[in-house]
């Protein structure tokens, strides 16, 4: 939170989310950076409550070498959608200076 202005959650290649690092610390959006941040070791109860609620992973990690079609997350993602698996997701603007890019927010 101290070393940069903006943060961007890349899986696969690809960037799927990106924010002012305030904001993108306090409002995750894409389930992989809800994952990521979930699984963060915290000190403190207070850190504990900041954390996302865990976002658990399902399926199996896929090739880097041959990524699956659509949202490259889509194999190990719970809120998986049939439009997740045939299309890339979109760039959904959802607040000042936050994109997204998931079928979860078009």
């Amino acid at each position: 939170r101290n070393i940069s202005s903006r943060v961007m959650i890349m899986y696969l290649g690809k960037i799927y989310e990106e924010a002012p690092t305030e904001r993108f610390f306090s409002s995750p959006l894409h389930p992989y950076t809800q994952m990521l941040l979930s699984s963060i070791p915290t000190l403190s109860e207070e850190d504990e409550k900041m954390k996302p609620k865990g976002v658990e992973s399902v399926g199996e990690i896929p090739s880097a070498v041959n990524p699956p079609s659509g949202c490259r997350f889509h194999t190990r993602c719970p809120f998986a959608k049939p439009v997740c698996s045939q299309k890339e997701p979109p760039d959904v603007v959802v607040g000042d200076g936050h994109v997204v890019r998931c079928w979860l927010y078009e």
